[in-house]
């Protein structure tokens, strides 16, 4: 499988979203991000439902849904019927991982665990054969544009080896400081699915710098 681009719509023009998400459907991206801060569980607040449903409105490719906020359960079914495909929850931030993901995958969406900087994979071990998703965080949530932390590489290596060990089918997404310097080494190191935001959104052109995050 080829690997993924989900443009960050946090990075987008919210004066003028729907340029923005017309341009991600006629691109080679994927998948739209969709970053949900609450203020809390990390030191920014983002967006709600109401910007959701007009992601929804126009999108024509899954929406991908990072919830970084504190008792994300009592969100999944509204997530749901405002157009999540995929719902990944912070490792962090649950009390009951397990319950989270099922009741997730019960809805019939993807299931996705997301892990902080400082957090270990192997942490996931017990569970990775239910996920569909990892997300490592390649820079401490909460802001776009911060510096990549070089030691994703070898992390992105180590849980590679343990969904190959445990027979898993999840993917690898990476989010934060991805760029066009450092997309190919990724890859390389075992990443599926990229986030990027500025990349993107900063480009002079938003559409060929997906194109060239998409070749290998």
């Amino acid at each position: 499988m080829s690997h993924l681009i989900a443009p960050s719509i946090l990075s987008a023009d919210f004066s003028n979203l729907r340029n923005d998400i017309d341009m991600i459907n006629k691109s080679e991206a994927d998948w739209f991000h969709l970053d949900i801060m609450d203020g809390v569980f990390v030191p920014n607040i983002s967006f709600g439902f109401p910007v959701i449903e007009q992601i929804n409105k126009y999108a024509k490719k899954p929406l991908d849904v990072h919830l970084m906020i504190v008792d994300p359960d009592r969100y999944f079914e509204k997530l749901k019927n405002t157009g999540a495909d995929i719902i990944s929850v912070h490792y962090e931030a649950v009390t009951h991982l397990h319950r989270s993901v099922s009741a997730i995958k019960s809805l019939g969406l993807k299931a996705g665990v997301v892990l902080n900087p400082h957090t270990n994979i192997i942490l996931l071990e017990d569970i990775i054969n239910e996920l569909e998703l990892i997300l490592l965080m390649s820079v401490n949530p909460g802001y776009g544009g911060q510096k990549f932390i070089p030691n994703t590489y070898s992390k992105i290596s180590r849980l590679k080896e343990l969904i190959l060990k445990k027979n898993s089918k999840a993917l690898i997404e990476i989010d934060g400081g991805v760029s066009l310097g450092n997309f190919k080494k990724l890859i390389d190191a075992g990443a599926d699915v990229l986030v990027a935001g500025n990349a993107v959104f900063r480009s002079k052109n938003p559409t060929d710098a997906i194109s060239k995050l998409k070749k290998i």
